[in-house]
């Protein structure tokens, strides 16, 4: 305890020199502005700051970064409560509330209650990774080859059957991202594989440029060709600038449980942000005493799902800082962000370079303070910036793609690339195919490949190593039912159905 919190406090002295102030403060400012854009998340808005931020040391940019992916989240809750158009996809249970709300004259309160919210649930949250962060990274000193592949294997399951709505399109991503992982030259034999002749594969496909093709210009593509590019209507707030008293009687408590029930959602293998969203509205509906007002601007609705939103987004970063795990796609982009300054996140990063792992703890405390102050008087700014026209902001959107992939490497050849990965991800939109299982089948498909390769070597080729172990059999085990439980309900469901018919036979046969 006393030496987590001495790291907590040289982190703050690392967070709170002037320039990394700045930064934290260009972060949030950068995320909640990205947020209210809809269709534009923190996922995107790091992937195209990536190449500039290689110009900062790593604590300054993942500081910044911290203020991006809060200020995001907040955002998002802005646009789906004025516009009812979410800019996350973690926000789209505010709307169903908090649009009612902004209807109803009550914009300003719920705008109130997500930002108080975020900053109660994200300060719980970060104070849970900070004290839970090093107990984690000390238990994964435990595993080997063996564990951390079936730990993977895990990632890969859960996160394939819980995204999206078809878990066949899940796990159909997921493999595209394995296939272009092994694109390049073999680590260990030195072989290219998968280039077709082609000298500019054997480097592999840049994690970068998938990155922005798909969400950047797939994204683009895709509003263009299925939204109205005329200006969204701005939602008057007359319903007074503040909180009521009885708004604030309503809220605490749903701050809290959406608290509760966000983290540790989050630190599981593709626990995310949506889950806790719906958990914690159907929570606060059940618990409500005026049930009939939920679907009319109830502000429970609102404050226990921002809750839950922010937390969960603390809790993911126990499984990236600690394990090197993604479980979402803007882990994901972090999890890339790391590598690129040679850093690999996992229980050694904290032994290694704790200076950077106790600066962006301490740097979410400041972002989640910065958010507030930022967000509680100047909602109506983040308002005017939907007036933007859209074709301009897909054409800005568009350049600084292109600007971003070109000053990576200045190759013709990657551009190519980026083109046709951005097809690839409007049809992807189109045809609903989650994107986040092929970027963490990209990104930990070599890492998975290693720790396999590792195993069966210290094995002999013996594949038996794997449920040898206590902890990989337990995590292919949960990975199994992952697979299969869906199947097993199923056929529950069809003989339970099967019996009712049964039973209802011989009643019908006296009649």
């Amino acid at each position: 305890m006393t030496s987590t919190f001495a790291h907590l406090m040289s982190g703050f002295g690392t967070a709170l020199l002037p320039f990394n102030l700045l930064m934290a403060f260009v972060g949030t400012l950068l995320g909640t502005a990205i947020g209210v854009m809809p269709g534009i998340g923190p996922a995107l808005t790091i992937a195209l700051l990536l190449p500039v931020t290689y110009q900062l040391t790593p604590e300054s940019a993942f500081i910044m970064f911290a203020g991006i992916l809060y200020g995001a989240m907040y955002g998002g809750s802005t646009t789906s409560i004025l516009l009812n158009t979410p800019g996350e996809s973690s926000s789209i249970v505010t709307a169903i509330e908090g649009n009612r709300m902004a209807r109803n004259g009550r914009g300003a309160a719920a705008l109130a209650t997500a930002a108080i919210g975020s900053f109660v649930a994200g300060t719980i949250g970060t104070m849970l990774l900070t004290f839970l962060a090093p107990t984690f990274a000390e238990l994964a000193f435990t595993f080997g080859p063996t564990e951390y592949f079936s730990l993977m294997v895990l990632a890969f399951t859960t996160i394939s059957a819980v995204m999206g709505r078809s878990r066949t399109r899940g796990f159909t991503s997921l493999l595209m991202g394995l296939a272009l992982c092994v694109i390049g030259i073999d680590s260990l034999t030195g072989a290219p594989r998968m280039t077709f002749g082609s000298p500019n594969l054997l480097e592999g496909i840049p994690f970068t440029i998938v990155l922005v093709s798909l969400f950047a210009v797939g994204e683009v593509i895709y509003l263009v060709a299925h939204t109205q590019c005329s200006a969204p209507l701005i939602n008057p707030l007359s319903g007074g600038l503040w909180m009521t008293k009885n708004d604030w009687k309503r809220s605490w408590k749903p701050w809290l449980r959406g608290t509760a029930i966000g983290f540790p959602i989050g630190i599981l293998p593709a626990g995310g942000s949506e889950v806790p969203t719906f958990l914690s509205y159907a929570l606060e509906k059940k618990l409500a005493g005026t049930p009939n007002e939920f679907g009319n601007g109830a502000i429970e609705g609102v404050a226990g799902p921002e809750a839950a939103n922010n937390a969960a987004t603390a809790g993911v970063l126990v499984p990236l800082l600690t394990l090197g795990l993604p479980t979402s796609a803007t882990t994901a982009v972090l999890l890339s962000a790391l590598q690129g300054y040679g850093l690999q996140p996992g229980p050694l990063l904290f032994l290694n370079n704790p200076s950077l792992v106790w600066s962006i703890i301490a740097s979410l405390y400041v972002g989640n303070l910065m958010l507030l102050v930022l967000n509680l008087p100047l909602a109506g700014l983040w308002v005017r910036l939907l007036l933007i026209p859209r074709p301009y902001l897909y054409a800005g959107i568009t350049i600084f793609s292109l600007i971003g992939v070109w000053g990576v490497s200045g190759s013709v050849f990657d551009l190519k690339i980026m083109l046709a990965a951005g097809l690839a991800g409007y049809f992807m939109r189109l045809y609903d195919f989650p994107i986040a299982p092929l970027l963490v089948g990209l990104i930990l498909g070599p890492l998975a490949e290693q720790h396999l390769r590792r195993a069966l070597a210290i094995s002999q080729a013996d594949p038996s190593i794997f449920i040898s172990s206590p902890v990989s059999a337990v995590l292919l085990a949960i990975s199994a039912i992952v697979i299969l439980m869906p199947f097993v309900l199923k056929i529950i469901n069809r003989r339970a159905q099967i019996r009712v018919v049964e039973a209802a036979a011989p009643s019908d046969r006296l009649k």
